[in-house]
């Protein structure tokens, strides 16, 4: 029987020198709060080979994300589609945009940390499990649904049985630090890997759910932010708050990685498929009336969005098209799935209540493009579904989100891909 494979590096990414921020803002870092990190997993069986790996990143772009894929996906002799990449979405670390030489050099550091973990493998035994963690809070006022699991992949040397990677899958934004930060950081993220290595003794790659309309519940700032309404009594403030959540996700996750029995793997491959999805570009009576809306409820400047839309509508564009990759990374019976996008957690949930516990789908894979709200969300409006694109447009090569039947054939494209 063939042994599956796995060997595992990371690598600094933590920037030597103020940098353009992304996340709140164009704003320039303040020195380093926790350094962050690039963990490359590069996995076989049977033949096949794939890497996943993990980035303290908000999300690359579509091209830097697809350019780094390519090498990656050379450096180990297989397709573009076997090379994952996983964004922890934080939102103090550099804008690869703006910060090109930085970009780069990460992008170096990766290639670093993947061909040290193909040199690396080892022969392992896996098993799945989930817990239910309580660290995040639906944005919305009143509050909504939530994906509370903490799915863990455990994986252990095959012949000592010494632990060689927790994977977790966790469910709530990157954003604990929030717009009066300056300090480049992975946010909980860094913090959890830290007390779950510490605790385990073994490397912790974490990977961010669809987390699009979940906030961390305990959060960090001497500002009232709209994602984190503290006078509801569901948001923590705190000084400790990246450490809260790491606590909460150490003792959720502790008692279930200490009863996996990890065990041989008969199957594990890496795959996409492809969709178009459209964005219906607005008027100019709806763009001003968006921008309007934005300026009013959260203090947006709309004015280069405003331009953006007038040029496309003297262009005659009245639609704009995004192909969406959907990546899965099956392994036995657990599957974690990924697009760009930030996905509503009422995704996943969907797709968890139809193919069941062990099938994860999330965000911030391969890239971040932005906000794909559910049909309900869609006729709300608000930041997740309009505002947020006034800002951040010029990174995801549209004007406004996908249009409203999106969030359902992301579902549908996650089932079937489930099935293949």
């Amino acid at each position: 029987m063939d042994e599956l494979m796995m060997g595992c590096c990371a690598a600094d990414i933590t920037p030597n020198a103020p940098m353009h921020m992304i996340g709140f803002g164009d704003m320039i870092s303040e020195g380093v709060e926790h350094p962050l990190a690039a963990q490359a997993t590069v996995w076989s069986l049977a033949g096949r080979r794939c890497a996943l790996v993990a980035i303290d990143h908000i999300g690359f772009g579509a091209e830097h994300a697809a350019s780094l894929r390519a090498r990656l996906a050379a450096l180990l002799g297989t397709g573009r589609e076997q090379v994952m990449l996983c964004f922890a979405h934080t939102h103090s670390a550099p804008n690869d945009d703006t910060e090109r030489a930085y970009a780069e050099w990460v992008d170096g550091r990766v290639m670093e940390a993947a061909r040290s973990a193909l040199c690396d493998m080892h022969p392992v035994r896996a098993a799945w499990g989930c817990a239910e963690v309580d660290i995040g809070v639906n944005r919305r006022a009143g509050g909504g649904a939530l994906d509370r699991r903490a799915g863990v992949l455990k994986v252990a040397d095959a012949a000592t049985g010494e632990l060689r990677l927790l994977l977790l899958r966790l469910t709530a934004h990157c954003n604990a630090l929030k717009g009066d930060n300056r300090r480049i950081s992975p946010d909980w993220f860094g913090a959890a890997r830290d007390v779950l290595s510490a605790r385990w003794g073994c490397p912790v790659v974490l990977t961010q759910g669809a987390s699009g309309n979940v906030a961390p519940r305990f959060f960090a700032s001497r500002i009232d932010p709209p994602d984190a309404d503290d006078t509801s009594g569901r948001f923590v403030r705190t000084e400790n708050a990246l450490s809260e959540m790491a606590r909460a996700v150490l003792s959720a996750v502790e008692p279930v990685v200490e009863a996996l029995e990890p065990h041989d793997m008969a199957n594990m491959e890496m795959y996409s498929a492809h969709g178009e999805l459209c964005a219906a570009v607005p008027d100019a009576a709806r763009a001003r009336a968006i921008a309007e809306e934005a300026r009013r409820e959260a203090g947006i400047d709309g004015t280069a969005w405003l331009s953006e839309v007038a040029r496309l509508q003297a262009a005659g564009v009245t639609a704009q098209r995004e192909r969406v990759e959907m990546q899965f990374f099956r392994l036995g019976e657990g599957c974690l799935i990924g697009v760009p996008n930030e996905l509503m957690c009422e995704l996943a949930l969907e797709v968890r209540a139809r193919a069941g516990e062990l099938a994860f789908l999330g965000g911030y894979t391969n890239g971040c493009s932005g906000y794909l709200p559910t049909a309900e969300e869609y006729d709300r409006g608000g930041y997740e579904v309009l505002w947020s694109m006034l800002d951040y447009f010029m990174y995801h090569g549209r004007v406004v989100p996908l249009d409203r039947d999106a969030a359902d054939r992301v579902i549908g494209m996650a089932l079937d891909g489930l099935r293949a």
